[in-house]
């Protein structure tokens, strides 16, 4: 039986999640913002995945650590969501994303007491 592998899987859905939010804002013709969320919220998921085959414990966390940048910019166009007037805003992106950083700082830090021994 295969390990459960929880970013993994969060950051894939909030991908799903980002795109369609994107769409809508497309829809709304609010093509910069999309564009933008549209890439840092999926490199989230990509870069986590792309740790999965990472070269070493140093890599692991490297790579991890850029998809930690990815999340805080996509915080960053989701709260410019929120408060900028005829902007939709989904409260439960950012109720995801909050959890995906602290998955990703759990795991960066651990790993990197375990780099340390």
């Amino acid at each position: 039986m295969e390990k459960r592998n929880e970013i993994l899987e969060l950051s894939f859905e909030f991908a799903i999640d980002i795109i369609r939010f994107s769409e809508l804002l497309e829809e709304q013709k609010k093509y910069v913002i999309a564009r933008q969320l549209l890439k840092s919220g999926t490199s989230i998921g990509a870069n986590v995945r792309e740790a999965q085959n990472s070269e070493s414990k140093a890599d692991f966390i490297h790579k991890l650590k850029i998809a930690a940048k990815e999340a805080d910019e996509t915080e960053y166009w989701l709260l410019l969501c929120q408060h900028s007037p005829g902007y939709p805003f989904d409260p439960v992106l950012i109720s995801k994303l909050i959890s995906i950083k602290k998955l990703l700082s759990s795991i960066i830090s651990k790993m990197k007491s375990q780099l340390n021994r």
